[in-house]
């Protein structure tokens, strides 16, 4: 299937399109979403406080997961942003004059004043990444939802209506990266909007507002991806060769995401999945095969009845 716009009806459920003329919005305003820089985010949480407090998003409790910093432990019904902290021996390719890395990951136990004992420079690094709702392409949540709670904005972004969602929860399994969830108190499904309320007014979104490193940018989908290519051709100019993009890419599993992630490691390392896919793309073979199966049964059934009226 061929990228760019598409009309009203063109199935949306694999290949690259332009969502928001394909849900049927008549000059569609050009498609908005996030771009990730791992590289200069410093864990400072200002994006998980200022989504709370824009959307109104309820504490999530305040348990020491003892997990380094990290004491949001991912995404949840309320927590639509969350600081990823992963500690991981230095790689080796790193200008460090510290003693070899270590070969497996660095326990670092609670948080504490300093740098551990004894080191100028330890050999280990943090990777950090603000995780959100992917606002995909095709979207598998929105196809699944059954009472249109969840829709397409004229952004191209996915937002569900708490006040239509009836709790049925076929979401959850349907999004490729565990993003959507259900508060525990009502039942209903909460994620990310990309702060609809206020890109409809023209306002950043809260979290990309609050980053202190500009390490969320927020902007036309368009000239994010290529500020995206221009920091990777940087950051491997400067030796860091293991960056890459993530979810950029409009002919992977899910169309390309409206939010994507400039990562320096692997994507599992992150807790993303390799090659995400919406669990909707088979949807249409599968109802051909079915449709084929039934065929079949109806005529051998046919044929039963026809060779015992002989």
């Amino acid at each position: 299937m061929d990228g760019g716009a598409a009309g009203p009806g063109r199935n949306s459920l694999y290949g690259p399109l332009d969502p928001a003329p394909d849900a049927g919005y008549v000059d569609a305003p050009p498609r908005m979403g996030f771009f990730t820089d791992t590289s200069v985010c410093i864990g400072c949480k200002a994006c998980e406080v200022a989504c709370k407090e824009w959307n109104g998003v309820p504490a999530d409790g305040y348990d020491l997961l003892g997990q380094s910093f990290d004491n949001t432990g991912g995404l949840t019904a309320n927590s639509w942003r969350a600081v990823h902290f992963i500690e991981q021996p230095m790689p080796a390719s790193a200008p460090a004059p510290a003693p070899a890395p270590a070969a497996a990951p660095v326990a670092l136990g609670m948080p504490g004043l300093g740098p551990p004992a004894g080191t100028a420079r330890p050999d280990f690094r943090w990777l950090m990444m603000s995780n959100v709702c992917k606002h995909c392409t095709h979207a598998a949540c929105l196809d699944v939802c059954p009472t249109g709670a969840l829709f397409r904005t004229e952004f191209g972004t996915v937002v569900v209506q708490e006040d239509i969602c009836n709790g049925c929860g076929y979401c959850i399994p349907a999004c490729p990266y565990g993003v959507v969830d259900q508060r525990k108190d009502d039942g209903r499904a909460w994620k990310c909007t990309l702060c609809y309320d206020r890109i409809g007014d023209g306002l950043t979104p809260a979290c990309a507002q609050a980053c202190p490193t500009e390490s969320i940018q927020y902007g036309e989908l368009s000239e994010l991806r290529q500020r995206a290519a221009d920091r990777v051709d940087a950051l491997r100019a400067a030796g860091e060769t293991t960056a890459r993009l993530y979810g950029h890419d409009e002919n992977d599993g899910v169309g390309g995401d409206g939010a994507f992630f400039l990562l320096l490691d692997e994507p599992e390392v992150y807790g993303l999945p390799p090659d995400p896919v919406v669990t909707t793309r088979d949807l249409p073979a599968m109802w051909k095969r079915a449709g084929v199966a039934a065929l079949a049964m109806v005529g051998a059934a046919i044929v039963a009845f026809a060779g015992r009226s002989r």
